[in-house]
Formats: structure tokens, sequence, C-alpha cells
């Protein structure tokens, strides 16, 4: 990392981050709690917040990609569905709920000083790092099972625009959120001073992603760093079992910066590239933005107690 790109790059997923973290521990936003609220205590308030998130998310991307200010779409890396994606998802899901974080939740409750999330965060490296040991058969798998060749949007399955795609979706969705809105669905009765509710928090999310989108590239992401740290720990140890695997020699991912007249290439070996370029600033962001918020709150917190602080009888 040496050029001026570099190190915008490296700034803007730091701030980033920093906003992403600050923003999902002050409204307390994560995936993980979404879907236990669901399985676990029938209550969909959350699920109503994640598909406003999603709704946010296209109408951006699309006018994003309309006006031309994105570089590539469908994003590189974008693959046609398989079985392994179910799959992987149905496992990722368990282990959210038994984790008690999703990704970015461990993250800035890590920062916020949880504890718990830190071993979690152990073991997000641990199992990202083993994966590396069957990945060629696990590539063999979904090679195999692939369930639309060649497409990796719904548009390109459908044989439509995607602007037809996102416009139909946006009317349906936007129909629900109406409504919800207009039922009082949306908001969060909190008695936490400063709580920032979930569907501000939807829509400021949805914003930085597209932020991340024109500066960087490439929506937000950090999974592939997991693999990189585990990776980088298991060469100091066994560096010639490290190089007979073909996951961590690779670098898959490509993208590039119009914006920064930059490219960059990456994968989850243990060397500096573009994947670390962009993902360690981001993880050091969301840890950093839930230990401001929560520096913030427990400031609040003591200044509201000094103010309810009963005068003592004969002082003054």
């Amino acid at each position: 990392m040496g050029t001026a790109a570099d190190w915008a790059m490296a700034l803007t997923s730091l701030v980033i981050g920093c906003a992403v973290g600050y923003v999902m521990h002050r409204s307390d936003f994560c995936m993980a709690g979404m879907f236990r609220d669901i399985f676990l205590f029938k209550r969909y308030f959350m699920l109503r917040i994640l598909a406003l998130t999603v709704m946010a998310n296209m109408l951006l991307i699309e006018l994003l990609r309309l006006s031309g200010c994105l570089s590539q779409f469908p994003y590189p890396n974008f693959g046609p569905p398989t079985a392994t994606n179910l799959i992987g998802g149905m496992l990722f899901g368990i282990g959210m709920v038994l984790a008690g974080g999703c990704v970015a939740g461990t993250l800035y409750k890590l920062g916020s000083g949880n504890i718990v999330s830190g071993l979690a965060l152990i073991g997000l490296i641990i199992g990202s790092t083993l994966y590396g040991e069957f990945h060629g058969l696990w590539s063999a798998v979904s090679g195999s099972t692939i369930l639309a060749p060649g497409k990796s949007t719904l548009a390109q399955l459908l044989g439509v625009s995607q602007t037809m795609v996102v416009s139909v979706a946006l009317i349906i969705s936007g129909a629900a959120v109406r409504f919800w809105w207009q039922a009082g669905c949306l908001v969060r009765r909190s008695p936490a001073a400063g709580y920032l509710q979930p569907w501000n928090a939807a829509l400021l999310l949805a914003a930085l992603v597209a932020l991340s989108v024109v500066i960087i590239g490439v929506p937000l992401g950090i999974t592939t760093s997991f693999a990189k740290v585990g990776s980088g720990l298991t060469g100091l140890v066994a560096a010639r079992h490290l190089e007979n695997l073909a996951y961590y020699s690779a670098q898959p991912f490509a993208f590039s910066s119009p914006l920064l007249e930059a490219a960059y290439r990456g994968g989850p070996g243990p060397q500096f590239d573009g994947v670390a370029l962009i993902q360690y600033p981001l993880i050091i962001g969301i840890m950093a933005g839930g230990f401001i918020h929560n520096v913030e709150n427990h400031t609040l917190r003591v200044w509201s107690c000094g103010l309810a602080m009963p005068v003592p009888y004969g002082s003054g």
C-alpha cells in the first residue's frame, strides 16, 4: 500500500466501517437477531426492517447502475446459484444464532466490550481457515449442482431487464412498507436514550453500501479477511502445508474503482492484497464504531444520572 489511491481506498473503508458499526450498535441491528426473533419468539418486527433494507439497497444500486456509476454489474465473482448455496446458508444461519450475532454484529459487539463476541470471532477465523482444507471437494460439488448455468441475477434467470425486476420488486415491497408505516409497524418503542430506530438504520446502511460501491467499486464485505488472518497464522506453524492448498494461492477477487482510477486483485491467502486493503480497515472501523457508541452511551448515562442526582440537604 503506497499510492494515493491505496490510502484513499483504505481510509474510505475505515470511515464507512466506523459508520456501519456505530449505526448498527446504536440501533441494535443484527441479522441473527432478525431470524432468531422469527423462529424462536414469532416476532416479525425486524423482518420488516430487513425488507426495508433490501428495498433501499435495490433502489440505490439500480439508480447508480442507470447513472453509469457502477464499474461492473453484475458484481465480480457473482456466480450462478447452486445447491451448496442453500447448504452453506443453512449452516451460516445456525452458526449466527449459536454465536449470538451475524458477522458484522459480532464485530461491533466486540468493539463495545462483549467478550462472548470475541470468542465468536475466533470461531469465525478458525472455521474460515478450515474451509481451505476441503475447498476442492466443495467446489466440485458446487460445480455439479449449478441450478442456472451462466445466470447470476434474477433478471438473467427470467430473461428480462434488470430495471424491470427492480421496478416490480420495489412496487411490491414499497406497498408493504407503506402499509407497515401507516400501521406504526416500523417503529420500536425503546426507553434507551439515544436509541436509533431500526428503520433509520436500514436507510443509513443502504446509503453506506451505495457509498462503498461508488468509491471502492464493490459492496461491503469482510468474510474473506477471516480466512486471510487464519492462513497467516497457519503459515507460521505449517507453511509447507499452506503452500499445498490451492485455495490460499488463488486470487479470484478482482474489482476496480473508476472514481479512484485503480484496480485490485486479492484472495484468501496471507499476502497483503486488494482484499486486505479494503477489508482490514472495514473490520477495524466496525469495531471502532461499536466502541465509540458504547463510550458515548456510557457518558450519556453518567451525565443523565448526574442531572437526576438529588442535592444534599444543606448544601450550598
